[in-house]
């Protein structure tokens, strides 16, 4: 059987309070009713897997232009690309060895601004662009509605785009590559389980910022939850499938410390 190989991408830092990420971080009591609040780094990545049949993206990331207005002022104040100009996809994969030129296929594991916002390098072209149906419905409805989620930006998915829908709970469209529909941050969040030559890696992405919503069972802030129920259920059968497949790495989607390590071990 032939195996992947896995390449991170370090696509820089985003600041934010703790409390957006670990519900109840900070919080006030009677003999400290003004606790002080933690504001953090939190890492930003994509990955490149290499399997047998394609070089696959996994998310396109932020816009370089995320801190230079392209992002709405709000959004930013809360979450604060500070370098994704220094960080963007192409300069990534050049880092890396990489070129646009040599993706074969795109991965959006959901499409919120953080993570769609460099597909327009693939507007116009026939790599498939991957995505669950429910993220897709989810996002237009967001950005033309004044329901849903405001981290939407219609600019980043709105473009001509080589669709192709993810539908069911366990989606495997390359080989050593397995997606994994897990809701409850978005409707349509997607992780994977890769097979490398000599582990079994998950990938949870935003189903757990750090560590500590994915160990500890600390669900996200609730700015950052859709579906509570679902994130919890998400998480349950997440772990279940690293007890079966006996997996050590479990990638987290803004975990800066994980982050550093990741990028110098793949």
């Amino acid at each position: 059987m032939s195996h992947c190989e896995l390449t991170v991408l370090d696509r820089g830092t985003v600041q934010a309070d703790m409390n957006y990420v670990v519900d109840g971080y900070a919080m006030g009591s009677a003999s400290e009713p003004n606790p002080d609040h933690e504001y953090a780094d939190f890492g930003s990545w994509s990955l490149v897997v290499e399997t047998p049949d394609a070089t696959v993206l996994w998310d396109t990331g932020s816009h370089p232009e995320a801190g230079d207005g392209y992002w709405p002022q709000p959004l930013y104040e809360a979450f604060a690309h500070v370098d994704a100009d220094e960080h963007d996809l192409e300069t990534a994969l050049e880092r890396n060895g990489y070129a646009l030129g040599d993706i074969d296929a795109v991965v959006q594991s959901h499409l919120h601004l953080d993570h769609a916002g460099g597909l327009y390098h693939f507007e116009g072209t026939d790599v498939p662009v991957y995505v669950h149906a429910e993220e897709l419905q989810y996002a237009y409805y967001s950005a033309n509605t004044d329901d849903g989620s405001i981290a939407y930006l219609q600019s980043d998915f709105d473009r001509d785009l080589n669709w192709q829908l993810i539908h069911q709970p366990r989606e495997q469209h390359f080989e050593g590559l397995e997606f994994l529909h897990l809701p409850g941050h978005t409707p349509g969040v997607i992780g994977a389980r890769i097979e490398l030559a000599d582990e079994t890696v998950l990938v949870a992405g935003d189903e757990a910022y750090v560590d500590a919503n994915y160990t500890d069972g600390v669900p996200l802030g609730p700015g950052l939850i859709d579906d509570l129920t679902a994130w919890r259920e998400s998480r349950r059968w997440l772990r279940d499938i690293q007890r079966r497949h006996d997996v050590e790495t479990v990638i987290y989607g803004h975990d800066r410390e994980q982050l550093d390590d990741l990028a110098a071990r793949y």
